[in-house]
């Protein structure tokens, strides 16, 4: 995975400067290209002339460098990010043509089902390289004409906007007062978006119509199940970089009709809550929200899984509020996921070295604590690191297997003698030892921070600016 950080910095070659000469007819004079540095800026083309904007060499190198950053596994081709740069330097003078002259037919994706946390699964689709490079480069061009009109309450998939940003916005509606909410879930929202609904609301302020042409062979281009090809008369398949923004599009209507009512919400993606003041006005208001998604957007709602409930103790993003001020806190279920994956990481049967398992645990936890910081829980974080130290003094304490390795090993440590033989020639089990005195006087907090293990509480404290003001 490091292996390739360094090369992100390459730059693909988009000027088609090498492309080979072809018939006069088959050129289109009036879109040749410029010397690079002759290049207007995007803003400088018409609005019926998207197209031009999103093959500009400024745009695909931008698109490519977020393209290399994603990184990503291979589509149906079985290309990757590295074999793409060759082949790119080959065939995207063609690749381009083709795509001012609207007549490029993008390729299907390749199913990938995850498991979802609650149960089920999620269907990804993953593009091909070339298809997620052009999918970038519409994605950057629409978002300027879209992401201005949307919501302030949506927060999903958005320039400079975050889950964190939602939490906080829910917090202060609970704040202000609204004791209840419509917690709204619509079934299988990226495989069961409708294409006409879509296509429509495009056309409003997309007027290229070789974009639109395309956006629609993107919906409608299948997916390869197993080798075999299968139609997608409706959805948006997650794993392309357009996905986001069309979902945001779509249910930008939502997000007015709510604005028009007055009603306060927050909206991530799909995910969306409503805030009222009492349960007779959420239920209400539960029920129309359902008729406006199913009669204008012809979406689903999955009444299993939504609900109407008291705003103060709801969970959200993975975020609970509690108490008189919305206490931001990790709920329990993505505290439980937590531990779970800590377990495995920590698992004393994996048969790998500690300085690997260590990496692994700084990465789990970073990554955990960059999203969660926003919860305020010093004493459960500092629970936690305890809990965490603990396993990794069993997974030493395992790996040193012996009772002479393990009694020289404390002996090391700075234990005395007569503890260190106790201990090492003990019959107890490893995860009750794992909080002897020997063990968790040889292998100290400090040791363990020293070989490389993180603490949840230090990070914790490095995030205090992103909790000011929740």
């Amino acid at each position: 995975m490091n292996s390739d950080r360094g090369a992100s910095q390459r730059k693909l070659d988009f000027t088609c400067e090498g492309e080979p000469m072809r018939p006069a007819e088959l050129l289109r004079p009036e879109l040749t290209d410029p010397a690079r540095i002759d290049q207007p800026a995007l803003s400088a083309f018409s609005a019926d002339a998207l197209m031009e904007q999103v093959v500009d060499v400024d745009n695909l190198d931008m698109a490519w460098r977020q393209v290399r950053r994603n990184r990503g596994a291979p589509g149906p081709d079985g290309m990757t990010i590295q074999e793409f740069e060759a082949w790119a330097r080959e065939h995207w003078p063609r690749v381009r043509q083709q795509l001012l002259d609207g007549t490029y037919r993008p390729s299907p994706v390749r199913r990938k089902t995850i498991p979802k946390e609650g149960g089920g699964e999620r269907l990804l689709g993953i593009p091909n390289v070339v298809e997620r490079l052009i999918q970038q480069a519409i994605c950057q061009v629409l978002t300027p004409i879209f992401d201005p009109t949307f919501s302030e309450s949506s927060f999903g998939f958005r320039p400079g906007r975050s889950a964190h940003g939602a939490a906080k916005r829910v917090q202060q509606i609970i704040r202000q007062g609204h004791s209840h909410c419509a917690d709204v879930d619509l079934s299988k929202f990226f495989d069961r978006a409708q294409h006409d609904v879509l296509m429509r609301i495009l056309s409003r302020k997309v007027h290229d119509r070789r974009v639109l042409r395309l956006i629609g062979r993107y919906l409608r281009a299948g997916v390869m199940v197993e080798g075999v090809l299968q139609p997608t008369p409706e959805g948006c398949p997650q794993g392309g970089p357009l996905s986001p923004l069309l979902s945001n599009i779509l249910l930008d209507n939502l997000d007015k009709e709510l604005e028009r009512r007055g009603l306060p919400f927050v909206r991530y993606a799909d995910d969306f809550m409503i805030f009222v003041r009492s349960e007779r006005s959420a239920r209400r208001v539960f029920a129309s929200v359902q008729r406006f998604l199913t009669r204008h957007l012809k979406l689903v709602v999955n009444e299993l899984k939504s609900s109407v409930r008291a705003a103060r103790g709801c969970e959200y993003l993975g975020f609970t509020f509690v108490g008189k001020r919305a206490t931001i806190k990790v709920s329990a279920k993505k505290l439980n996921t937590f531990k779970r994956r800590i377990k495995e990481i920590t698992g004393r049967s994996r048969g790998i070295s500690m300085t690997r398992r260590l990496s692994e645990l700084r990465g789990y936890m970073r990554g955990w604590m960059g999203y969660f910081g926003l919860a305020r829980q010093f004493d459960t974080f500092v629970a936690l690191d305890g809990w965490i130290r603990r396993r990794v003094r069993m997974c030493h304490w395992k790996q040193w297997r012996y009772p002479r390795t393990k009694i020289r090993k404390l002996r090391q440590l700075g234990v005395n003698l007569d503890w260190a033989i106790k201990h090492g020639i003990s019959r107890k089990g490893y995860w009750r030892l794992s909080r002897s005195p020997a063990l968790r006087t040889g292998m100290s907090t400090k040791w363990l921070e020293q070989q490389g293990l993180l603490s949840l509480k230090q990070l914790w404290g490095a995030l205090a600016p992103l909790r000011g003001t929740a």
